[in-house]
């Protein structure tokens, strides 16, 4: 995708706050499994002497074609590495394995895997992991802006929407992607001094009333 940026905003800063917004309903997956497959592949043992991963769902042509496309959403970069690097074709393949992934989600990921390579074909007369860099991104620059993107090309369209979401999903699920975004939950700060005292008078409360009814909390 040849455009680093759009209306002023950096391609991966974009992605950074897309990954807040809710990706569950894109591929009609519910929270706790976006939850679990986070949860396994940030687990110790999967990183770093674990044997390589083999893909449950996906086909070997596939999983080339899968690992190559989350690489051109998010490459390598100053900050962090690149989706694969992340595991995040091992979270989608989790994900697409997954018992409680619908039907039509798994029957979407591989139309649009077949999409690409079709569409790949007829320009180009080879598959998508086998064209040249610079035919890759000709048809991903045509299918990465909805609002220019021509008809014709709409499945591609709503397929790599929906991709890119699940890549920056697993991305910024991960330790690599928590540091990208500069995360800091879940960390102990010794020097947290309660609510300014400028909130509390617009509240109307004070230190000593907030203690009592902690107290009184408490000793029920």
């Amino acid at each position: 995708m040849s455009e680093e940026k759009k209306d002023g905003i950096a391609r991966r800063d974009a992605l950074k706050a897309l990954a807040l917004l809710p990706f569950a309903a894109a591929w009609d997956f519910s929270a706790p499994q976006l939850a679990r497959a986070a949860e396994v592949f940030n687990s110790p043992e999967v990183a770093p002497n674990a044997p390589p991963y083999s893909p449950k769902f996906f086909t070997p042509k596939e999983w080339k074609t899968v690992s190559m496309l989350v690489d051109y959403i998010i490459p390598a970069d100053e900050h962090s590495g690149s989706a694969t690097e992340a595991k995040v074709p091992e979270y989608m393949d989790w994900l697409m394995n997954d018992s409680e992934t619908s039907r039509d989600s798994k029957t979407s990921m591989r139309g649009g895997l077949a999409w690409m390579d079709r569409e790949s074909f007829e320009r180009f007369g080879t598959h998508f992991v086998e064209s040249t860099d610079a035919q890759r991104r000709q048809v991903l620059d045509d299918i990465a802006w909805p609002k220019k993107a021509k008809p014709e090309v709409g499945q591609g369209v709503n397929f790599f929407n929906r991709f890119r979401d699940l890549t920056a999903s697993g991305f910024f699920s991960t330790q690599m992607g928590y540091k990208d975004v500069r995360f800091v939950g879940n960390v102990f700060n010794p020097n947290f001094n309660g609510c300014p005292p400028e909130a509390m008078k617009k509240l109307g409360v004070s230190h000593d009333l907030m203690k009592t009814r902690v107290k009184v909390q408490y000793d029920r």
